[in-house]
């Protein structure tokens, strides 16, 4: 990487020069330049440039004191910019191009217009009459607005002899306020929209109460919102997080006798199946700040028009705001961390180790309440069902090898989808749907055009729940381009294909697995998806699985009526398939059943496949390819489950707490209903198992560790009755994501 010498400036003058004085265009591109690497010092030499060129560096952002005073012309196409507030600061500019970074929206071409009032240009396009547009009419109607949000609900609210602290008091309140209410333009113009109404509200104030002005455009008020469809920046998603972050030494366990556990509920256990399905219309995003037009559901997805909230509030369409790296998101101001820690649900208190040994091999760190509906606090009834970690890519779209890295999980429960580091707590991202319950979530990278014919590979995040609906999200650009109506009834999983990243299975209430081609975006991230298959199941898929050798030909799923196998082979014409094979499983009375709830179902390996309730108080490990005979013909087939060993667990009867596995270290996790979190290490009979005459393993392996839920206080209350639905690991097995029935993400860090 070059570091910017004079020299270097000299040398990249478009005439060449001999003084910094004298250059007025300037070619800085291609020198993987660094914010860090643009000296505010050297610059501010550069009187009289008025052409520059930054375009193919890693810039994120720009200093804010550049003094670059003849600026006329800048590129920046090809960066890692997140923010473009700080251009304010070339007051003369006439055209700018920033195409190609992937954090940057509609709302940020939305803010250059406005701090820009020269600008005729961007990105190559003629914006001066939507730039007096938004410079004028948008801001009257805005400053229209916010004027009778504060006559019509504050002003009454402050007193003839106020003390600065009852000003700062109503200040805070109509700055949250009014960034809720006011509402104009198209929904995908939200986040400029809160930008620009909190920057009228401030100088509406220091104009009427002769407040201090703040200058600084970019930081955000917390936004309590109850969004149809919306996304929180990493520093909103962060302000509503209940969380304590401690080192807690001993652990206690819960002494409830086997059994004694308290079950969920009929409206709890079925939670998914009862639900309803209510899709919506949905509609483009437009370049102009006019009502969004129909479309069909395979376009960039929008909600087809704001709706009236509970308080009379509008809610917002589903596009993002920018981006922002953790490093940035979690530097919080001491006010922010006090609104944090106001939030902050969670404490603990020592406990012991289960076995009476040592401390056990994982710490907590966080403890997080981040799905609360409409952002509650008092929320410690929303379920928590599916996580999984962010894939890496080979060339990541952000700059924070934190946020790329496989750190970073995607939760989801109730009506939010969250992403958090793993390290520091933060949520990083946080994705809404009022009228949503989500029940799962998965990743794929796909490889995307994104300009002249580039690609580029981007991590996609597809979540679907209670409305047969999967959402498909672009994360790094932060923007929910598309959903698929998949099914009429509730999706309770989704999984995609190891080897064909555009192929996504959905396993629905309807009693059938899906396979879709969702297709790949295009730069203006339209897609076509298609199905491909159907396979038909004889009760309600739970949980799913490709079969890791022949990931292409064979998918494995537990139902509500046993573990069943089906041919997903393409080349074959019979788009609709039954079941290919049925598994048989040891029954408590000592013989052998097809006829149970397999909630639990994941493979440790290429060959061995965990699954758990057919029979409280085990889990079953067993060879697919000793059970399933390949070579078998016809459909519906019994086949016996080879078992090669069970390991104890908890004698609960309660349902939907699931297993998961951690290949690369032959670990398995499964929570259980007072919860504590069950670990199994299977390094040391994994080879056996492998043998082709592996023999069975007869007495039951316990668990190599327990990890105990800790005492956790709530508004001075203790938290009790905690199921543990799911637990993840990341594949090295760092991090253990633990999510709960009582809205709390626990994330524990192996020692």
């Amino acid at each position: 990487m070059s570091k910017i010498t004079t020299e270097l400036l000299l040398e990249r003058a478009v005439p060449r020069s001999t003084r910094l004085r004298k250059i007025e265009t300037l070619n800085l591109s291609k020198l993987q330049l660094k914010t860090g690497d643009l000296d505010p010092r050297l610059f501010s030499r550069l009187r009289h440039l008025q052409k520059l060129d930054l375009s193919d560096n890693l810039l994120d952002k720009f200093p804010n004191s550049l003094t670059l005073p003849d600026l006329r012309v800048l590129n920046c196409n090809n960066n890692k910019l997140e923010d473009v507030t700080a251009l304010k600061q070339f007051p003369l500019l006439e055209e700018l191009t920033y195409e190609n970074n992937v954090y940057l929206t509609l709302n940020d071409d939305y803010k250059v217009m406005f701090l820009l009032q020269n600008l005729r240009l961007l990105n190559g396009k003629d914006i001066t009459k939507l730039a007096n547009h938004v410079r004028r009419v948008n801001s009257r109607k805005l400053t229209s607005k916010v004027t009778a949000h504060w006559e019509k609900f504050f002003r009454d609210q402050l007193p003839e002899k106020y003390t600065a602290e009852q000003v700062k008091s109503i200040k805070k309140k109509f700055l949250k306020s009014v960034q809720t209410n006011v509402v104009y333009g198209p929904s995908s113009l939200s986040e400029f929209t809160r930008w620009r109404v909190k920057m009228i509200a401030e100088e509406f104030l220091a104009y009427s109460l002769g407040l201090e002005l703040n200058t600084d455009p970019e930081p955000e008020e917390k936004m309590d919102e109850n969004e149809e469809e919306s996304t929180e920046s990493p520093r909103e998603a962060a302000e509503d997080v209940g969380q304590v972050t401690v080192t807690p030494s001993k652990r206690k366990r819960n002494h409830s006798k086997p059994g004694s556990g308290n079950k969920r509920s009929k409206s709890q256990a079925n939670t998914k199946e009862e639900a309803a399905v209510n899709p919506r219309k949905s509609s483009h995003v437009q370049d102009d700040p006019a009502p969004d037009k129909p479309r069909t559901s395979n376009e960039p997805a929008k909600e087809a028009s704001p709706e009236q909230g509970a308080e009379g509030t509008h809610k917002n369409g589903e596009q993002f705001p920018k981006g922002q790296s953790n490093r940035r998101s979690s530097q919080l101001t001491g006010e922010q961390k006090s609104q944090e820690q106001d939030n902050g649900v969670v404490s603990l208190t020592p406990v012991k180790n289960s076995k009476g040994k040592e401390d056990v091999s994982a710490e907590p760190l966080h403890f997080l309440q981040c799905h609360s509906k409409g952002n509650s606090r008092e929320d410690f009834k929303t379920q928590l069902w599916s996580c999984v970690f962010e894939p890496l890519l080979d060339c990541g779209a952000r700059k924070d090898p934190v946020v790329s890295s496989s750190r970073t999980v995607a939760t989801c429960g109730g009506e939010s989808i969250c992403l958090i580091d793993c390290e520091t707590g933060t949520v990083l991202k946080k994705y809404k749907v009022a009228t949503e319950e989500f029940f799962s979530v998965a990743w794929t990278t796909l490889t995307m055009v994104i300009s002249n014919s580039r690609k580029k590979s981007h991590n996609i995040l597809a979540a679907a729940g209670r409305r047969g609906i999967v959402k498909l999200i672009h994360v790094a650009a932060d923007f929910c381009y598309g959903e698929i109506k998949a099914h009429k009834k509730p999706i309770a999983t989704v999984c995609f294909s190891p080897t064909r990243e555009t192929h996504l299975f959905t396993a629905s209430y309807d009693k059938r697995i899906a396979l879709w081609d969702i297709g790949i975006p295009d730069c203006d991230y339209n897609f076509k998806a298609s199905q491909l298959l159907v396979l038909e199941a004889l009760s309600i898929p739970l949980r799913i699985a490709l079969v890791p050798t022949c990931s292409d030909q064979y998918l494995l799923a537990g139902c509500e009526g046993g573990c069943f196998a089906w041919n997903i082979k393409l080349d074959k014409e019979q788009k609709s398939r039954p079941f290919e094979a049925i598994f048989q499983f040891p029954d408590e009375d000592g013989g052998m059943t097809t006829s149970h709830r397999v909630d639990g179902l994941a493979f440790l390996n290429d060959d061995v496949v965990v699954s758990k309730s057919s029979k409280p108080g085990c889990i079953y490990l067993w060879s697919w390819s000793r059970s399933f005979d390949a070579k078998g013909k016809g459909y519906q087939r019994t086949v016996s489950a080879v078992i090669l060993a069970e390991l104890e667990w908890s004698t609960t009867d309660l349902s939907y707490l699931t297993l998961s596995t951690c290949p690369a270290k032959d670990y398995v996790f499964c929570g259980d209903e007072q919860g504590s979190v069950w670990m199994y290490n299977l390094s040391n009979y994994t080879t056996a198992w492998s043998s082709a005459k592996g023999k069975r393993t007869d007495k039951r392996i316990p668990p190599t560790q327990i990890l105990n839920w800790p005492e956790l206080r709530a508004n001075g209350e203790q938290l009790t009755e905690v199921l543990i639905n799911n637990v993840v690991s990341d594949p090295t097995f760092t991090y253990l994501v633990v999510l709960t029935s009582v809205n709390i993400t626990a994330i524990w860090k192996k020692s």
